[in-house]
């Protein structure tokens, strides 16, 4: 059974840290405890019954309580499995990087971790070239490659 955790926001992390550690002290039929990607304020608690899920979160620190009902896998899969076919990025494009602290910076790709959702790239500005490891969704690319060849 899946349970939806509802905890302080930008806190998901530290109360994923105390539910696990509780449920490993307690021994608790807890299987997994995970902040999917992009969820702000709630975190996902896999367990065999709803007594071990509350006695898992209960009394802890930035934990608000259990939401309702349970949910299935499917409602869930595309927070917690990586899209990497979603990635339309490709080497040796130029892209323009849209978070700090190289905002608006003009960059090309040298190589991409889908796994790890990064990109390695190159700042065009900079007078010594320099690779930069950003993750894939503070790019936009804004020149494919293959066009300027043509």
């Amino acid at each position: 059974m899946i349970f939806i955790i509802k905890v302080t926001t930008n806190k998901e992390e530290r109360a994923v840290d105390m539910v696990a550690d509780r449920a490993k002290k307690k021994e608790l039929r807890v299987f997994s405890v995970s902040r999917p990607h992009g969820l702000r304020g709630y975190i996902l608690l896999e367990a065999e019954d709803r007594e071990s899920a509350e006695e898992a979160v209960f009394n802890l620190p930035y934990v608000k309580g259990i939401i309702g009902k349970t949910i299935g896998y499917e409602e869930i899969k595309n927070m917690i499995e990586p899209s990497i076919s979603a990635i339309s990025i490709k080497d040796g494009d130029i892209v323009e990087i849209i978070s700090e602290p190289f905002k608006k910076e003009k960059a090309k790709v040298l190589r991409i971790d889908k796994q790890k959702e990064e990109v390695v790239v190159s700042l065009l500005g900079a007078v010594v070239p320099l690779p930069v490891t950003i993750k894939l969704d503070n790019v936009k690319v804004i020149r494919r490659e293959e066009e300027e060849n043509e």
